[in-house]
This record gives structure tokens, sequence and C-alpha cells, in this order.
């Protein structure tokens, strides 16, 4: 099962890329760790630069980026969303924020800072686990009594501590990107099967993997299957230049 999710993460950020258009694009990956998405982006000709706070994994990203030989289309640096504008030295054309918000202390100012280092007409591609789509899971599981929990806790009153990574509801997630001056244009479910599907029977059936990712692709074009997704992609526009950020950033970057 883990080639057919993966390829369904990959997805989301080829949906966000096709979803701003324009070529070879400038690209800011917010918390992209080791650069599993960045360097496939930058082997197709983006720019990119990631921003993690994890000295880790910017090392992994150096040498994955010199042996992919995109070195010269992509750089790290080292901080998060309370700093990112320091990295950014011009707007960009797409802020990935994948596997984010459900870790950090301040969803919405992540999101808010997001949108500051982004030109007008800029995307911001925000992909979160779906609090609905892991109360489904945790039932299928039998743990009723954590599916219980999902349903009656609101982001206000989730605590990372004894609730674990936040998962977000859709109007939630929305709402901080137009708060935030950005217009929603893109949502979608992903991942609706791939992790109910025992992998027994995609591994064993002939076909089996390309079958469920086709199944995955149309049921991400059905509004009706989002809820019940287990991650929710949302991509927000920057339309008014009004709203872009006036750069002053030191770093090296795009």
């Amino acid at each position: 099962m883990g080639p057919v999710r993966a390829e369904l993460l990959w997805q989301t950020v080829l949906d966000a890329v096709e979803l701003t258009g324009g070529g070879a694009l400038r690209i800011v990956d917010l918390g992209g760790g080791a650069g599993g998405d960045a360097v496939r982006l930058a082997g197709a000709g983006h720019r990119v630069h990631v921003v993690d706070p994890s000295p880790d994994a910017l090392a992994a990203l150096e040498r994955r980026a010199t042996e992919a030989g995109v070195a010269d289309r992509l750089t790290g640096a080292l901080g998060d969303a309370s700093d990112l504008a320091s990295h950014v030295t011009e707007p960009v054309d797409l802020v990935l924020c994948h596997g984010v918000l459900e870790h950090v202390d301040d969803p919405a100012g992540t999101v808010a800072a997001a949108r500051q280092v982004l030109r007008p007409g800029g995307r911001l591609s925000v992909l979160v686990a779906n609090r609905l789509g892991a109360a489904v899971r945790r039932a299928v599981a039998g743990d009723f009594d954590g599916a219980s929990r999902l349903l009656s806790i609101d982001l206000d009153a989730w605590d990372r501590r004894t609730d674990g990574a936040r998962r977000f509801v859709l109007d939630e997630v929305a709402q901080m990107l137009t708060a935030a001056g950005l217009r929603v244009e893109h949502t979608a479910g992903t991942r609706a099967f791939a992790d109910l599907v025992p992998s027994s029977l995609v591994d064993v059936e002939p076909g089996g993997r390309d079958a469920l990712y086709a199944l995955e692709r149309q049921a991400a074009l059905l509004g009706e299957f989002t809820a019940l997704s287990a991650g929710l992609h949302l991509v927000g526009c920057l339309e008014s230049e009004a709203d872009a950020h006036t750069f002053g950033g030191s770093s090296a970057a795009l």
C-alpha cells in the first residue's frame, strides 16, 4: 500500500503545480524535510527552496540534491514559519505546506506566514489530516472511544500532548486560508480508500495498485468523498497585489 499512498501524496503536489501554471516555478516547500518532493520538483525544472527546522533533514536534502544533479535549483534553510520571510528574497509562485499544520503551535499563523511570501497570483497548497476520515478509520480498527473523541473535539480544544497531531475538518482549513487573504480555488480529499483496503488485496491482485490509484483519483473528483478521506488538500490563490508582502529578506533563496 505504501507506493499507492506515496503516489497519491505526490499527486497533490502535481495538482498544486498545475493550478499555479506558468512553466518553471519558484517554489517554497515549508517543512519539506529531506526533499522527497523537492528533489522531484527540481528535476522537473522548478527552483525549490526548502525551509525546515531539522538540521539532519537539511543535510540529507543537500546530499540528495547533489546526487540527483539538481543542486543548482534546490536549496535549503534552517527555519520554520516564524522566520519564513527572512529566507525568501523575492515573492514565489507556490508555497507547499503539506503535513505541517498538524504539528505546529499556530496553524493559522503558519498559513498567514506562507501567504506573506507569495506573489500576486501565487498559490498556497495545504495538505492536512482529515479529522472525520480519521474517526472512520479508528472505528474500523475497533477504537470506538478514539473515534468518538475525534467527532466531539474542535480545533480550539485540541491538545497535541494528549490528542496527538492535529486533525482538521474542511471548513477549518478553508477559513484559515480565507482569513489570510487567499481565495480557496481547490478542495479535494485524498486517500479515500487506500488506508482501508488490506494491503494483501492490492499486492496480490494483478494490476491492483494501478486500479486502486485510479479509483482514488476518481473519488478525488467527487466532493461527496472529501469528508471521509484520510487527507484534505486545499489550494488558495493570492489575487490582490495589495495583499502581497514587501520583501527585504537577507538569506539566499529564490
